[in-house]
């Protein structure tokens, strides 16, 4: 590979980092042939773009890119894979479900909105996390459960009992 070919390269990795709120690092190394073409099957039936990259070009690209990736370089050693969808679980989902059957891909680290997961051990945190959508509509189901209540015991026979007692005040 050439430094034009290399230089390509890292600048598609800068845009690919420019452009995501996330991104997955893995190891496939011991995968067979044919467990890596099922694991990339499945990453793109999940809508995951996954791209092979030498370790020094992936931390070329964290330093020129616009974001901070702390320590997460700190994991570029042996084979690396990229990952990026627009799923932010999606990755580490995939990683879990490809591993029901193989014990390989090991996930090495992810950057998430500015925050750095290392370590295989985090697959499991990754997997639970809840996602912006997620966040959103549980705090729009916190806010509509007081007024939820107070709609329901109105309709209910207390609110018969209520709204007898707010005439009976109104009438004084």
């Amino acid at each position: 590979m050439n430094k034009i070919e290399k230089a390509n390269i890292v600048a598609e990795l800068v845009e690919t980092f420019n452009n995501n709120a996330f991104v997955y690092l893995a190891d496939t190394d011991g995968l067979s042939a044919k467990n890596t073409n099922e694991f990339r099957r499945l990453l793109f039936e999940n809508g995951i773009t996954m791209r092979m990259v030498k370790n020094t070009l992936v931390k070329i690209a964290m330093e020129q890119s616009d974001k901070d990736f702390g320590d997460l370089s700190s994991v570029l050693k042996g084979t690396t894979c990229v990952m990026v969808a627009e799923n932010v679980k999606a990755p580490a989902k995939t990683i879990k479900q490809f591993r029901e059957k193989s014990d390989k891909p090991l996930l090495k680290g992810a950057w998430i909105d500015s925050s750095v997961f290392i370590g295989d051990d985090q697959l499991d945190a990754l997997v639970n996390l809840k996602s912006k959508e997620d966040l959103i509509g549980d705090i729009i189901s916190l806010l509509q459960s007081p007024a939820k209540n107070v709609i329901s015991a109105l309709q209910s026979n207390g609110g018969q009992k209520i709204a007898g007692l707010v005439k009976t005040l109104s009438e004084r």
